[in-house]
This record gives C-alpha cells, sequence and structure tokens, in this order.
C-alpha cells in the first residue's frame, strides 16, 4: 500500500538517495579509484615494490617518441577492420538474407538455427577459440597445413602465426570468425519489429532484395547498426585473450596491440608506471571514440526526425 503522505499535495516525496548508495559506493571503488590512482601512475616512475617516484610528463614524453606504441595502435586498426568492418557488413548481409530469403523459404525454425550456428564462436572463451585455432594454425602437424599438403597443395604450407608477414593477417581471420555472430543475432532481432509488409510492397513495385536491404532493412535497423560498431570497435580497442594466447605479440612486434602491450610493461618489464600511461591512452582513445559515435548517432537521428 502507498504511503499516504506522498498523496498529500505539497509533502515532501521521500528520499531516494539511500538506494542509490550502494551503487554509487561501488563505482567509486571498482572503477573511479583504480581509475584514479592509475592516472596518478602515469605521472610516476613506479616498478611495484617501492613508493612511486614522481617524474611529471615523462612517460608521455616517451609514450609519443615510442615506436613500439604507435605500431600497436597500427595493428588495433587492423583489428577494427577484422573485428568491425568486415563482421558488420557480412552480419548485415546474412540477417538481412535469414530474415528476407531463409524465413521466407525454409521457416523461420531454420532461420533461428543458422543463427544460433553463428553464434557459437561467441559463447566459446576468446582465449579457448583462439587455443582451439592455434592447434589448426600450428607449423608442422596443424590442421591447416595437412589439408594443403593432402590435396598436393604442400607448397603453401606456412607457420602462420609465427611469420610477421602472416601473423596479423591469421590474428584477423580469427576475429572475424569470432566477432561475425554477435551483429548477426543483434540485426536479427532488430528486424523483428520491420512490417513484412513493406517489404511485399516493395517487392509488387519491382524492387529486387539489394534493393529492399538497401530502402528497407538498412534504414529502419540504423540505431541497430550504431550500436554494434560502437560496440565492437570499443572490444577491438581492448583485444587482449587472442594475442595473449597465440602470438604474445610477436613476431618481433608484428601483432602487439595496445592492451598487450600496456600488459608486458605491467608484469614483464616491471615498468608499472608507463604501462600504466599506455592504458590510460587506451581509455581516452576509446572514451572519444564513443563520444565520436554518439554525437554522430544523434545528428543522424535529429536530420531524420526534421524530414
Amino acid at each position: 500500500m502507498a504511503d499516504s503522505r506522498s498523496l498529500i499535495p505539497g509533502s515532501r516525496p521521500r528520499a531516494f538517495w539511500p538506494y542509490l548508495l550502494p551503487g554509487l559506493i561501488l563505482l567509486m571503488v571498482i572503477i573511479v579509484l583504480p581509475l584514479a590512482w592509475n592516472v596518478y601512475l602515469t605521472f610516476t616512475k613506479y616498478r611495484g615494490i617501492r613508493p612511486p617516484q614522481w617524474i611529471g610528463l615523462g612517460n608521455w614524453q616517451k609514450l609519443f617518441g615510442d615506436e613500439v606504441f604507435w605500431t600497436s595502435f597500427g595493428n588495433s586498426i587492423a583489428m577494427i577492420l577484422a573485428m568491425v568492418v568486415v563482421p558488420t557488413l557480412l552480419g548485415l548481409l546474412l540477417a538481412a538474407m535469414l530474415f528476407d530469403l531463409v524465413g521466407k523459404k525454409f521457416g523461420g525454425r531454420v532461420a533461428s538455427f543458422l543463427r544460433a550456428t553463428y553464434y557459437l564462436p561467441q559463447i566459446l572463451p576468446a582465449v579457448i577459440a583462439a587455443i582451439v585455432i592455434g592447434w589448426i594454425l600450428r607449423p608442422k602437424n596443424g590442421a591447416l597445413n595437412q589439408v594443403l599438403e593432402s590435396i598436393g597443395l604442400g607448397g603453401l604450407q606456412h607457420n602462420w602465426l609465427g611469420s610477421p608477414d602472416t601473423a596479423l593477417a591469421s590474428i584477423m581471420v580469427i576475429m572475424v570468425w569470432v566477432q561475425l555472430g554477435y551483429p548477426v543475432v543483434i540485426f536479427m532481432a532488430a528486424l523483428q519489429r520491420v512490417d513484412p509488409e513493406l517489404y511485399e510492397a516493395a517487392e509488387l513495385d519491382g524492387a529486387g532484395w539489394f534493393q529492399r536491404f538497401r530502402a528497407i532493412t538498412v534504414s529502419i535497423i540504423r540505431p541497430e547498426i550504431f550500436v554494434v560498431t560502437l560496440t565492437c570497435t570499443i572490444a577491438a580497442l581492448k583485444v587482449f585473450g587472442p594475442v595473449y594466447a597465440l602470438t604474445r605479440g610477436g613476431p618481433g612486434t608484428s601483432t602487439i596491440v595496445p592492451a598487450y602491450y600496456a600488459y608486458s610493461e605491467f608484469f614483464q618489464s616491471q615498468q608499472v608506471g608507463y604501462g600504466a600511461t599506455i592504458a590510460t591512452a587506451l581509455t581516452v582513445v576509446i572514451a572519444v571514440v564513443s563520444v565520436v559515435f554518439i554525437l554522430v548517432q544523434n545528428r543522424m537521428e535529429t536530420k531524420e526526425e526534421q524530414r
């Protein structure tokens, strides 16, 4: 039963801040305080044993002149291609085909089964998936080289993860496979709110599948496309598990990414202050990317409303 005092005009409503206090405490302990400590460490020389020694902007000056750091961000662009661009485009096409073609011809159960099949790699932990693929790409007894030899293409056998010319490309292929199911599931869920009569009307007007895809599918599920693109971009910038499990950033620095570079400086080189600087720079980049995505989405939604 509602409190009678809340129904009296002019009465003071109950304070709600005690209900927010537990969440606020968790936010401070788990996010705000560690982030503040990490930012502080970027201005220090700290090896994790003795107290931090203040050095001002020394770590940041080193960062901007560090070729390995810029190489890691260049590899992040490759990860964005593998985890954002390719999966989003393929996922959009696959979702539209499953919804508009397969669902109509074979029924919703077949489309749902195929959707679940595409999503299976997402269920596996990233490290486990990477280890399984690593077995396939072994140079001596890996499944890929064995298949190439069995079909008479033994000359194409290669140390896929051990050569600088193929290591990054191999990880990119793995990430496309792992990431593809996520946009397929999101886009198919978004297509459930599209009125089937729109497709039927367009088909009666003589519109082909690609015309229906461009004019109806893409325009209606544009908010979901932005969400998938943003979340996948953040995941690509933070990618760590597959690189750690397969190559450890090697050979050389051919597959190093910012998250693994920060980890190696933290725990392998014991340069905690410099590792914190790399992690903070990565955080700033992710924050800027997120703000840009949100601003672009809001601007496009405003234009749509004004039409």
